[in-house]
């Protein structure tokens, strides 16, 4: 073992190197082996690059989507769909200008709605059992006898496909990566961006790492870099000790893209988003594991304590009266999104009758309610408990595993829903994932990051995003569609770009700040500062923000920085890794406030409320706020609503992608 002027004081698994170097060089390098990086990577290794896959955890089952998928989003141009990519584009806009929902802004959720159903082809060629070749669903209504294609939520336009086989879908990927020849670091957390010169807002060359087993350091050097990170999480709410993960996220996402890109001088857009935490954990029943009617579970049928029959509605109020009427759009409508989470009247879908509070409480209906699955035809039941829960990440052990060898029988049990007060009664509710009422930066959506362009490119020369780490966010689909397309721009670049030139004392510096915990013998632990960090911004980045209250916070931090922080101690690599984790969160939250700060209007849509600018949305606001670092300056700017359409007469969606998608 190569003898470490650091000190080890705990006993550990593997050699310990601390400041030993390894240096790697790729055409493309990807940091992030989710969803978004495995697809990017897959695209680069197919087209001829040398790729680099860095990730903090194992690759095979790493990212949000590293448990599994249960429906595919978008898949437009599947021979099923009745909706176009600019169709379903024009509808998604009805959520709003910041925002489509789930699925990006107007870029990734063109790519998307474009790409989707090639993206799920690739997923189906490395493996991942797509249709229903077994035939176990013959003759469904969700089913397309001739494709064996089995869709979700809307029956009729059938552009949401069912993922037969989406629990192991990352296994797949990581078989065909290694297949491809990409090089894969597992276990290797990225801390920085390393640009040409050493530069803030120079072009990036490639990026540090610290490996979470050994301490050993890493120096990448790359033609092009692409960012597929997740996006930040775990800010406000942080508990080991209660039981269940305290995150809707997978707990590894603390934002170190962001952090690193900040640093590294990008532009950033709509850090300063806010929305209810959405959370397991202590007083809160686990993610889906209640009887619900709503995303995996839509749209099962729900009864009272005496077996009383809830009512499903469509957009309209009228009464549905079979379970198949629930996953088809009201006379006169195009589509919907299941239930009323839009906005917009336009795409309000089926819904269990939204005054049930109200009924509840006039002794209408009695609780506790139910999941009532076997009151539900038999292929129904078996796509809600068997594809969907199946293979959803967040339920196929947790849920589907234990509570089938605990004996729970589907064509048999009832499974007791949990509703929330009045007050709190909505899309949430039904997952039975709220806790004590947190605030955070995004749910499914986006909770800000890096903008981009058509290109997925950055602000950065050499540097592109996809999945989480844009500013747009998105789900599954959209991290797979915007990983492959990333991908082909970033491999573009690197067949003419120059030869990567690191600067030493950029790489010294990063080399100090990674290794300065291990060479404390005592001070702060990791989860002692992260709880601090927390309370930092559930006290001064809350709900409700002002100046005076973020300008504290980040006072507050700029405190712990020089104090706590700088004392805080590592035993072995993993509390080093989550020690740099806190690090990350002091910079991310510092991003969050001073992203805050610049907006000086509050608004719906972004659930943003300060309250020294309490008008809603006035028009002279109804932009994209941007900030970067230059200096040690925050530079603040902007960009238009359909940015990715201006100016006047610019080229429409189907143009634009024609001109950047590099097919």
């Amino acid at each position: 073992m190569t003898e470490s002027k650091y000190t080890q004081s705990t006993e550990w698994p593997y050699p310990v190197n601390y400041g030993k170097e390894n240096e790697d060089v790729a055409d493309v390098l990807i940091l992030g082996g989710g969803i978004a990086g495995c697809h990017a990577a897959i695209t680069a290794a197919k087209r001829g690059a040398k790729v680099i896959v860095v990730d903090k955890g194992a690759v095979i089952r790493s990212g949000l989507g590293g448990t599994g998928v249960d429906h595919w989003h978008l898949a437009c141009t599947n021979p099923c769909s009745k909706i176009t990519p600019e169709e379903m584009v024009g509808l998604l806009k009805k959520f709003g200008d910041y925002f489509y929902l789930e699925f990006g802004n107007g870029i990734t959720c063109y790519i998307t709605c474009k790409e989707s159903y090639d993206a799920l082809l690739d997923c189906e060629k490395t493996g991942v059992k797509v249709r229903d070749v077994d035939d176990e669903f013959a003759g469904a209504s969700f089913r397309d006898e001739k494709t064996k294609l089995m869709f979700a939520y809307d029956y009729e336009n059938k552009y949401c496909i069912r993922v037969n086989g989406g629990a192991n879908i990352k296994v797949a990927l990581y078989n065909e990566l290694k297949r491809l020849g990409a090089k894969i670091y597992d276990h290797v957390m990225a801390t920085s961006l390393l640009t040409e010169g050493g530069k803030q807002g120079a072009r990036v060359v490639g990026a540090t790492g610290v490996n979470a087993r050994t301490g050993e350091f890493y120096i990448f050097k790359a033609k092009s870099t692409l960012l597929s990170m997740g996006a930040p999480a775990g800010l406000w709410i942080f508990s080991t000790e209660l039981a269940g993960a305290t995150l809707f996220q997978e707990p590894n996402l603390t934002g170190e893209g962001t952090a690193m890109a900040w640093q590294a001088g990008a532009e950033l857009t709509m850090l300063e988003r806010s929305s209810a935490m959405i959370a397991s954990g202590g007083f809160s029943y686990p993610m889906y594991g209640t009887g619900n009617a709503h995303n995996t579970w839509y749209a099962c049928t729900i009864v009272d304590a005496d077996g009383k029959e809830v009512p499903w509605v469509d957009r309209d109020g009228k009464i549905l009266k079979t379970v198949s009427e629930r996953y088809r759009p009201a006379p006169g409508q195009k589509t919907f999104v299941y239930g009323r989470m839009s906005p917009s009247y336009e795409l309000w879908g089926p819904t269990i009758i939204p005054d049930l509070p109200e009924r509840i409480m006039k002794g209408e209906f009695k609780l506790p309610l139910y999941a009532d699955l076997p009151g539900m035809p038999e292929h129904e039941r078996r796509a809600i408990w068997g594809l969907m829960v199946g293979n959803e990440g967040r339920t196929r052990i947790p849920i589907y595993d234990r509570y089938t060898k605990a004996g729970f029988d589907p064509d048999k049990d009832m499974l007791q829903a949990n509703i929330m007060p009045p007050e709190q009664y909505g899309f949430g509710a039904w997952w039975g994932a709220y806790g004590p009422r947190q605030w955070r930066t995004g749910g499914f959506a986006a909770g800000g990051g890096l903008a981009f362009d058509w290109d997925l490119k950055t602000s950065l020369e050499g540097l592109y995003v996809a999945g989480m780490t844009t500013y747009a966010g998105g789900d599954h689909s959209v991290a797979a569609c915007s990983g492959r397309y990333a991908a082909r721009k970033a491999v573009k670049y690197a067949q003419t770009a120059q030869e990567p030139v690191i600067e030493r004392k950029q790489v010294d510096k990063e080399k100090a700040r990674v290794y300065a915990p291990v060479t404390q013998k005592d001070g702060v632990g990791w989860k002692e500062l992260r709880a601090g960090l927390c309370r930092i911004m559930q006290d001064y980045c809350g709900e409700y923000k002002s100046e005076e209250t973020l300008k504290t916070g980040l006072g507050w931090f700029n405190s712990i920085r020089e104090s706590e922080a700088a004392t805080a101690y590592a035993r072995n690599p993993h509390e080093l890794e989550r020690t740099l984790e806190c690090l990350t969160h002091i910079t991310v939250g510092e991003i969050i406030m001073h992203a805050s700060l610049a907006r000086k209007a509050s608004s719906l849509p972004l659930e943003f409320k300060r309250l020294d600018y309490p008008e809603m949305d006035p028009p002279e606001w109804n932009k994209f706020v941007t900030i970067r670092l230059e200096n040690g300056d925050v530079k603040v700017g902007e960009l238009p609503f359909n940015y990715w359409l201006l100016p006047p007469n610019a080229p429409k969606y189907e143009e634009n992608y024609q001109k950047h998608c590099d097919l």
